[in-house]
């Protein structure tokens, strides 16, 4: 017997043991990919099926807000033929005692509840007698720092918002100032809040990627998420004197994926143009259109251009044409990535030396809700 086998044992005991209790319904364990998807690890049944095992993630975690971080695991079952499951995470301690004592969890929660935390003590592992503890990592400290500091400053931000929003209501009501100027101030303080809110989303992005979520999937806007990217960027190349423009006629459309995944492929785009046009400043032009059942998002620049032969190999990773030290190889690549694996998308360049070069980043649009407002 390998020193596996009783873990893997172990824990078809725990799923056989709490399928029984609820009624000899299939218990599944999943872990979340780098691609926000359930894949199952285990089932109490021998031979699982298909729909005893297809946990869909918009039906269960995304319904209650459940953030999807990659590692974390999910035990469950589902309830009946209506198709809905019942699930609870794999850990290691005990959840907390329910508000007010008062226990609202169904008897299938509670079961998954224990089977998530067996599953979770029977994983974690011990040092082997006679071997010396493993030394602390010494960038341990610094890759949780990030998200330390996202966690203590979201709280203020949060409290300077709500105080910003009742001084917003005060002000609509006070009379004493003329109407026109309280909608100037009301439209300033709006800004101020619209500011925090990109904040606030900021700070949850790092506390994801700390928690090692490199993919969230969710329904975003995409419009909004690259109008604020240019905004952010512009006032980031002004100390370059390089203009950025953005030009769509677009007001809203839902992408399914990771919105800060888009706003990191904007960025590295735009500041790549702007890399090519420091010898000499040039607007650079953000464009977004809807093309059919596409999105189409262009990067523009009028900087030195990008050699035939170069132009061949910008995707491979470590490849750059930037002095040495002043460039990775690695954000085209990353460009890349995130538009085919997260967004099913392509990505195009041309580019003529001395001209300048344009990156086209071709985007599905998947249905819209009849709700949403037409672009």
């Amino acid at each position: 017997m390998t020193q596996r086998e009783p873990f893997v044992e172990g824990r078809r005991e725990i799923l056989r043991q709490a399928s029984v209790a609820l009624g000899g319904r299939p218990v599944t364990v999943w872990e979340v990919s780098a691609r926000a998807e359930l894949e199952p690890q285990a089932s109490s049944d021998p031979a699982p099926t298909h729909h005893t095992t297809k946990l869909d993630v918009d039906a269960t975690l995304r319904r209650w807000n459940i953030a999807i971080v990659q590692g974390s695991r999910w035990v469950g079952c589902m309830t009946g033929t209506n198709g809905f499951w019942v699930v609870a995470p794999v850990r290691t301690k005990p959840p907390a005692p329910p508000p007010d004592g008062r226990e609202r969890r169904s008897r299938e929660r509670l079961t998954l509840e224990l089977a998530g935390l067996c599953l979770g003590l029977l994983d974690r592992r011990e040092p082997a007698p006679g071997h010396a503890p493993p030394r602390p990592d010494p960038l341990q400290d610094i890759t949780t720092l990030p998200g330390i500091i996202a966690h203590e400053l979201s709280n203020p931000l949060t409290a300077a918002r709500a105080g910003l929003q009742l001084a917003m209501e005060s002000l609509g009501r006070w009379t004493e100032v003329a109407a026109g100027r309280r909608l100037e101030l009301l439209d300033e303080l709006g800004q101020v809040v619209e500011d925090i809110d990109r904040s606030v989303s900021f700070l949850r992005a790092v506390k994801d990627r700390a928690r090692g979520a490199l993919a969230r999937s969710e329904r975003f806007d995409a419009v909004r998420v690259v109008r604020s990217c240019c905004t952010l960027e512009s006032r980031v190349l002004k100390e370059k004197k390089i203009p950025l423009e953005f030009d769509s006629t677009l007001e809203t459309v839902y992408l399914k994926g990771d919105p800060n995944a888009l706003y990191d492929l904007l960025v590295n785009l735009i500041r790549n143009a702007a890399d090519a046009s420091a010898a000499q400043p040039a607007p650079i032009r953000v464009g977004l259109v809807q093309e059919a059942s596409s999105l189409r998002l262009t990067v523009e620049d009028r900087g030195a251009g990008i050699r035939p032969q170069d132009l061949e190999r910008i995707f491979e990773p470590g490849y750059t044409t930037k002095e040495f030290g002043e460039g990775s190889g690695m954000g085209l690549v990353v460009v890349q990535s995130v538009v085919r694996n997260m967004f099913a998308g392509s990505i195009a360049v041309d580019s003529k030396v001395g001209a300048g070069t344009t990156v086209a980043v071709t985007l599905p649009i998947p249905p819209q809700r009849s709700v949403d407002p037409q672009p």
